[in-house]
């Protein structure tokens, strides 16, 4: 079963690309009973007829008890400037869902996808003490996917004839697109992009929910795709590469913070940290993110 704690347009987005797929039972969570219970009567109708899948809401978190996997995706309100101005009462949230999920499915793997993304799935990790391979924060491959976007766009190509573009770090102002390996029709992104261009890009790729949300009130799709790709390679183990935020113990020679780095996913949550070669410049920018998040920690 999967647990999606969190009923509004994230985790009903995940819900209904877990139920349309049938990938498995979804219960969503809310801490309005109607608001959990009303997504999943609307998406109960998207189950097919040869589909054994079944979809409830509920306000009751014992019912995660059968759990396998558990999204976090709730919210204790709506960031306007920034995805750190709520961060205290978001600490708080994190640790009351992690006392709940500790107590009913401790065995569960956890998809953090609430923000401020790198500090929650750090945050959430220490309170419970469960495994760092089993607590996976997803956001820096939705930034990866508009890095990629982006590209395309500039190039006026399809996305397909862009590869390995690639986020790391924070899953925020910091974030650090890593231009050195990507290519652009086989040709390495380097060569054809100078340096006042990836800056451009760079910020543009940072300001994507802020340019966004000029014409809707927020993103949904593409992080809820994003969640479902990971959902989808631990229920069927089919390992899938991806870059996910994850509790660091030295690699890339950073300790005590989470953040996005490339990663190898299965049935067990990360089989793999993969550490791969940056340049000096994209080393440097990821050492800024690392301490970035670190220094959002200090008030707590």
């Amino acid at each position: 079963m999967i647990s999606i704690i969190g009923s509004g347009r994230v985790g009903a987005s995940i819900a209904f690309l877990c139920i349309s797929n049938s990938l498995d039972d979804v219960l969503l969570v809310n801490r309005t009973k109607s608001k959990a219970i009303g997504e999943a009567l609307d998406i109960s109708n998207a189950i097919s007829e040869n589909s054994n899948v079944s979809i409830h809401g509920t306000d009751d978190f014992s019912k995660i008890s059968d759990s396998d996997i558990v999204v976090i995706a709730a919210s204790t309100g709506i960031y306007l400037k920034n995805r750190t101005e709520m961060m205290d009462a978001q600490v708080r949230m994190i640790k009351e869902i992690a006392n709940q999920i500790k107590k009913y499915c401790p065995l569960a793997i956890i998809l953090v996808v609430s923000n401020p993304l790198d500090v929650l799935t750090f945050v959430f990790q220490k309170e419970t003490q469960l495994s760092r391979n089993k607590v996976i924060g997803i956001a820096s491959s939705l930034d990866s996917s508009r890095f990629r976007y982006l590209l395309s766009e500039k190039f006026k190509i399809k996305q397909s004839q862009i590869t390995n573009a690639l986020v790391m770090g924070e899953h925020g102002d910091s974030m650090v697109p890593i231009f050195s390996r990507v290519k652009i029709n086989e040709k390495n992104a380097l060569e054809i992009i100078n340096e006042i261009e990836r800056k451009v890009i760079s910020t543009e790729i940072q300001n994507y929910w802020k340019s966004l949300r000029l014409f809707k009130s927020r993103s949904q799709f593409g992080i809820a795709k994003n969640t479902f790709d990971v959902i989808r390679s631990i229920i069927k183990n089919d390992e899938l590469v991806t870059s996910a935020s994850i509790v660091l113990n030295g690699e890339y020679g950073e300790k005590d913070v989470s953040m996005g780095i490339p990663v190898k996913i299965n049935k067990n949550g990360v089989k793999e940290i993969i550490e791969i070669k940056l340049n000096e410049s994209e080393s440097k920018l990821l050492k800024i993110s690392a301490q970035t998040i670190r220094d959002y920690m200090k008030s707590f």
